[in-house]
């Protein structure tokens, strides 16, 4: 409802041509709208009367997603991590003991292992750990991050009751500790 060309135009074309976040702020509320303004690129929708609050938190949000996410230019295909004897080899999506045992890794585990050794000793709260998995906000009640990580220390760890590698910091999400090694 611009004047010349409409938001959802704007929005393809800023996609097409950028990673700038978008977010449609629009007077247009109904589920198709929402549905084709997300569908088309937007980063989040927000309809009219909005409160400012809640804007300025779903400006930071999506500015947050954006910098959390996995940075395809640091972490390129033949990039291997190393932590404690460990390897994890990006391109071929592989995880390796310390016996060189291949230890199978679901995609979900892949990209948590990559979050964590992306980000060495940095505090990830649940929502970091979602956007970087799974490219998408947590739930109120929502405890897959919570699973996943204890399907990943039960492969990685010498004693998953009593973690080393993945710590849990608690009111605060979890860091990984252990030296990361990148070649």
């Amino acid at each position: 409802m611009m004047p010349g060309e409409d938001g959802l135009s704007l929005c393809r074309e800023l996609r097409a041509t950028t990673k700038t976040p978008v977010i449609l702020l629009t007077a247009k509320a109904e589920e198709t709208d929402r549905i084709v303004g997300l569908e088309i690129g937007a980063d989040d929708y927000v309809t009219k009367p909005f409160s400012a609050r809640e804007l300025v938190a779903r400006i930071k949000a999506v500015l947050r997603r954006g910098t959390m996410t996995v940075d395809e230019t640091k972490v390129e295909k033949g990039n291997v991590f190393a932590f404690e004897g460990w390897k994890l080899m990006i391109a071929e999506r592989e995880l390796r003991d310390p016996h060189d045992v291949l230890i199978p890794l679901s995609t979900a585990e892949f990209h948590l292992l990559t979050a964590f050794l992306t980000r060495p000793k940095a505090v990830l709260n649940r929502d970091q750990l979602l956007d970087l998995a799974y490219g998408r906000q947590a739930g109120v009640f929502d405890r897959t991050i919570d699973n996943q990580v204890s399907r990943l220390r039960r492969k990685i760890e010498e004693d998953a009751k009593n973690p080393r590698l993945i710590k849990t910091v608690w009111g605060g999400g979890y860091t990984w500790t252990a030296e990361v090694k990148r070649s």
